[in-house]
């Protein structure tokens, strides 16, 4: 069969982007063929796969997108596909891929009603609409069961269109047999002594992830941990306001900001500690991946995948509503324990080796074949 996959946006280090990139292929890998279409598209193309990049340009984003969209229709028409699969909301899916929450419910929760007679509103309202609403055949692959219950409230949509997936953790995020070795290279590298202690911060969307909450619990530890503390926060992301925030809390010689990189299993194994106390998050993928390389993690309970993190006993979330001193507290309480942070990595490896936290793109490629036929 033909595919075609769209999203607005490619890029090697996005959590959503490395998701369809693993999906497309494994629907490659049974016999079918693959179309991408997509505005940007930036790092390798995999062997086999047809990149078109829609020629759509607007002064904002909405209008782009619905540009984009009546562009791929138009597409369609002339070279169908068998079956549209979107990692993004937009008309015309007969798959769609959930990775973002519910707009209609943060901009009910989150806005003022005001909001809601915006020209942003309406787009985007309805971009969601179109996959979601009760007339729709989309059928819905979601990631996160926190986020059902409000698609089912906001449009009705029928239960039976959702289908839960697995989390899908890459296989080489778990800690190889020589990870030992791989620790003490890095930190040699990083030039961090037997007794400092690393926290990383992974993703990218530094806001949404909270990289200011970690720089103000950095900044809250006591004198002696602080002085052996550091963070390194990598991510896709306008870096300059969290770095006008380091300075303005002293923190220059503590704090690295790095790009998106292809190594970051090195950084986990490497590190002491993930901080992850983002404001919202549909799963929080790096949360799983820390696990599986014995790296403990604090997080909040704002990330759908945050559970895991009590189920496999690897770490602490802090519980909503969100509350900076209770960071600030668990930060400094799991750097001061190195007998709970053994405790948790080894937890954490052990659930790597029993739970069912890797078949995400196949599971995927079954219900997108499947809906095909």
């Amino acid at each position: 069969m033909h595919l075609a996959f769209s999203l607005f946006k490619y890029f090697p280090y996005g959590g959503l982007q490395r998701d369809f990139l693993r999906i497309a292929l494994a629907c490659q890998a049974r016999g079918h063929a693959i179309r991408v279409y997509t505005l940007s598209w930036q790092g390798e193309v995999p062997a086999g796969f047809e990149v078109v990049t829609v020629p759509a340009r607007a002064l904002t984003n909405p209008r782009r997108y619905e540009r984009f969209v009546a562009w791929v229709r138009r597409d369609l028409a002339q070279r169908p596909a068998d079956r549209v699969i979107g990692f993004n909301k937009m008309p015309g899916l007969d798959v769609y891929y959930s990775a973002d929450p519910c707009y209609e419910d943060k901009a009910r929760t989150l806005r003022g009603p005001l909001y809601r007679i915006t020209g942003r509103y309406r787009h985007f309202a309805a971009f969601e609409r179109a996959v979601f609403a009760p007339d729709s055949r989309t059928e819905i692959l979601m990631i996160s069961a926190l986020q059902q219950p409000l698609f089912e409230q906001h449009y009705g949509t029928p239960p039976a269109r959702f289908h839960l997936l697995p989390p899908g953790i890459a296989p080489d995020r778990r800690a190889p047999p020589n990870a030992a070795q791989i620790r003490a290279d890095f930190r040699r590298e990083f030039a961090l002594a037997d007794d400092d202690l690393l926290l990383v911060q992974i993703g990218s969307g530094f806001k949404t992830k909270g990289l200011d909450r970690s720089l103000l619990a950095l900044t809250a530890l006591p004198a002696e941990l602080k002085a052996r503390t550091r963070l390194i926060a990598i991510g896709q992301d306008e870096p300059r306001p969290f770095q006008r925030q380091i300075v303005s809390l002293g923190l220059a010689d503590r704090v690295t900001i790095l790009k998106g990189r292809d190594d970051i299993p090195r950084f986990l194994l490497g590190a002491d500690l993930l901080v992850h106390p983002a404001y919202n998050e549909n799963t929080g993928t790096v949360l799983l991946e820390a696990v599986v390389a014995g790296l403990p993690v604090l997080t909040t309970a704002a990330c759908g995948y945050a559970h895991y993190i009590e189920e496999a006993d690897a770490g602490r979330v802090i519980a909503l509503p969100f509350a900076q001193r209770a960071l600030d507290d668990a930060l400094a309480a799991m750097l001061a324990d190195d007998a709970a942070r053994r405790r948790w990595s080894a937890n954490g490896l052990a659930f790597a080796a029993r739970a069912d936290i890797y078949s995400l793109p196949e599971r995927a490629a079954d219900i997108i074949l499947r809906t095909a036929a």
